[in-house]
């Protein structure tokens, strides 16, 4: 057994006591709420550290470093040369060498070495012989025997979408306790994953090429991602055509260090992964991992993560982070589950079972026995982790039909969420319940920026026709002046070719195709931070009001300021339409619409004044 692999035994074991001791202290669980850093939840490994260079700085430099810190840094993983993380042990005052470590120049970040778990509560459910529930009449319905207990599926409408995607060829990479994918030692595939499509992954915590699950939380994850489907055994997946790439950074214990999550996010955005699926947290705020996160989206992977089991008003890291789409868990009632935290983090909520409703409320899967990994089980689950993989799946049917990024992904996603309560957005429930076939019907085959151009244009032709002749200019005259179009398209479009002629840009470079790639409006993600509901200061008539100021003085400027007033006003009436945003600073959630609609009417009121012409 490695150093590396008995030090996180005995984390694990350590940290699964203080869990426990945790959980049955209410005056301490009271005593943690009030503090909004939620350091508090981190559980901390005992003198040790992480410390993530910046790219380029070789293990010589920091070797050189060691004796002025008072540390040994060895890289973490094999992926340690691309990424810069470096952990260090035996470290006597962390508080002291942290502080010599962040003044050099090289450093990204360095912090205490936290450990993250599967969440606690997520236990099989037993005895699944309940009365089947009525199929889906309309739409795919796979021969597995096993599916019609598969309440979740039809829940979030898989038959439906099962006629339009099925996820070929997305890689989902699956941060967990392993997947039970291969016979090799003692570990055994399980039955219902022979058939299913694999990438090569790595085991983080035993470094080694093998990612093998000993726990059985990854399989079971796994399979609502992607269990062979249709294969008159089991169960099905929700995207069974698509990749799973297994990446193991759990232990049999069901804990794992930010380290070895910060390398497992990179090496999995750097191999092909479209989504990455996280099923794991309660561990506190790591910048490192905040970095990889940030890192992977750039990279264009949706990452998906669990928002904890403990049933709060607080969503968990990962999952808070800006990066990360939060998801929150349901029975099959569709009413937000006890265990399910949410907060004012959460993006949107999916299946996760409910013991109240009888033994039958699980998510069935297929997955192995922890206490003989070499033994195929099926078994259900409830828990966050279980709603996660619901929406890192629907999240590669997006990909496969066309969707060219997160941003585009997150949009479908939440557009085609069911509303709890006629609201845009809520903290139990995000953006609403996942639903598949809606969220393909958003994303229209990767056009779903382009309604607020068609928008822009009608509302062009409507405001020509309420001047009088001598006041209106032609309307192909004025449509094919690039001053007109350039502002029009910015602000409606974005530079929607950006990602696929300069995806692989990094450094500033990246930064700058992310944000060109951005309509103006969603300028605020960049300017704000990716946060969970709009800015309405740019989700209004603002910027255009102002600039219009300039073509006062600047009457060469109108042309520009129309087009960009337009183009805001068809941004704005489709996201109106489409009930899609959640915006910031709203006593009331039902303000949001009203607050669009009002701001189009003033945006079109200054693209009528720009684009009126000057009579004598």
């Amino acid at each position: 057994m490695s150093m590396k692999r008995l030090t996180l035994a005995v984390l694990a074991l350590a940290v699964t006591a203080a869990a426990c001791g945790s959980r049955s202290d209410s005056s301490a669980r009271e005593a943690t709420a009030e503090d909004p850093s939620r350091r508090e939840l981190a559980q901390v490994a005992a003198g040790s550290i992480v410390v993530d260079f910046k790219d380029g700085t070789t293990k010589a430099e920091y070797d050189a470093w060691e004796s002025e810190w008072g540390v040994d840094l060895e890289f973490n993983s094999t992926e340690g040369e691309r990424s810069g993380v470096t952990i260090a042990q035996g470290v006597g005052d962390v508080d002291a060498a942290l502080a010599r470590i962040r003044q050099n120049p090289a450093v990204q970040s360095a912090e205490p070495l936290m450990m993250y778990s599967v969440p606690p509560g997520e236990e099989a459910v037993s005895g699944l012989d309940a009365p089947l529930d009525e199929l889906n009449k309309d739409g795919y319905t796979p021969n597995d025997p096993e599916y019609p207990k598969q309440w979740n599926l039809r829940m979030i409408n898989m038959p439906s979408a099962w006629q339009e995607s099925r996820g070929k060829g997305v890689v989902v990479a699956v941060l967990d306790t392993g997947i039970a994918y291969e016979d090799y030692d003692d570990f055994k595939q399980v039955v219902d994953l022979k058939g299913a499509k694999f990438k090569k992954g790595y085991d983080f915590v035993n470094d080694d090429a093998h990612a093998n699950d000993d726990h059985g939380h990854g399989t079971h994850v796994a399979g609502t991602i992607a269990q062979a489907t249709n294969n008159g055994q089991g169960v099905a997946g929700v995207a069974f055509e698509a990749t799973l790439m297994p990446v193991k950074v759990l232990n049999h214990f069901g804990s794992g260090t930010s380290a070895d999550i910060a390398d497992a996010i990179r090496f999995a955005a750097d191999n092909g992964a479209k989504v990455i699926n996280m099923s794991l947290g309660g561990g506190g705020h790591s910048k490192v991992m905040a970095d990889a996160v940030e890192y992977a989206r750039k990279k264009g992977v949706t990452v998906a993560a669990a928002a904890g089991n403990a049933g709060r008003a607080r969503v968990e890291y990962p999952a808070a982070y800006p990066g990360a789409v939060a998801v929150a868990a349901v029975g099959p009632g569709g009413t937000r589950a006890p265990y399910s935290s949410y907060g004012k983090e959460l993006d949107i909520a999916a299946p996760g079972g409910d013991k109240r409703q009888g033994d039958a409320g699980g998510i069935l899967q297929n997955t192995i026995d922890p206490r003989d990994v070499s033994r195929s089980v099926y078994a259900a689950y409830q828990g966050t982790s279980m709603a996660t993989p619901h929406v890192a799946a629907v999240a590669a049917l997006l990909y496969a039909e066309g969707a060219s990024g997160p941003d585009e992904v997150e949009k479908a996603l939440f557009a085609g969420a069911k509303r709890v309560g006629g609201q845009a957005w809520t903290e139990e429930y995000g953006h609403g319940l996942l639903d598949a076939k809606a969220s393909l019907a958003a994303l229209g085959g990767g056009a779903s920026r382009w309604p607020s151009m068609w928008w822009a244009l009608a509302f062009l032709a409507l405001v020509l026709l309420t001047m009088r002749g001598r006041e209106r200019p032609g309307y192909f005259n004025i449509l094919f002046r690039p001053s007109f179009l350039i502002p029009l398209v910015l602000a409606t479009v974005g530079v929607f070719f950006a990602r696929s002629w300069f995806g692989g840009a990094s450094g500033v470079a990246g930064d700058v195709v992310e944000a060109a790639y951005l309509p103006l409006p969603d300028w605020q993600r960049i300017i704000f931070g990716r946060g969970k509901m709009a800015n309405p200061l740019f989700y209004s008539s603002l910027i255009p009001l102002l600039l219009s100021f300039l073509a006062i003085k600047f009457q060469g400027l109108r042309p520009a300021i129309g087009g960009l007033a337009l183009g805001f006003a068809g941004f704005l009436t489709y996201a109106a339409w489409s009930k899609a945003p959640a915006l910031a600073w709203m006593p009331f959630t039902f303000l949001a619409v009203p607050w669009l609609v009002v701001n189009t009417f003033i945006c079109l009121i200054i693209a009528r004044a720009m684009l009126k012409k000057e009579t004598v």
